[in-house]
């Protein structure tokens, strides 16, 4: 058994790994882990980095401000193509 699924049943003292006790059937246990330390697997431990930093990164984001440039230049192009046809209305 794998110590960081190993659970201990507060009521009878088992340890088990399933979701209730096969002893007594409770469901009121403690992971193993929260007192003996399970040391990392990896070679490598990962580095210290926030849950929003790493759903960016997962994602391609950048965390920069993202810049107003494209809503004014498609903006710019709906006030032409209405001066225009204003303009074009006006004439006849």
């Amino acid at each position: 058994m794998q110590l960081r699924v190993a659970r201990l049943c507060l009521d009878c003292e088992e340890i088990h790994a399933a979701r209730t006790c096969p002893r007594c059937t409770s469901e009121t246990f403690a992971l193993i882990s929260r007192w003996v330390p399970a040391p990392e697997r990896r070679e490598r431990p990962r580095p210290d980095t926030s849950e929003a930093d790493t759903y960016r990164a997962l994602l391609g984001e950048n965390p920069e401000k993202p810049s107003s440039h494209p809503w004014l230049k498609s903006g710019a192009m709906l006030a032409t193509i209405g001066l225009g046809g204003w303009l074009l209305r006006r004439r006849r």
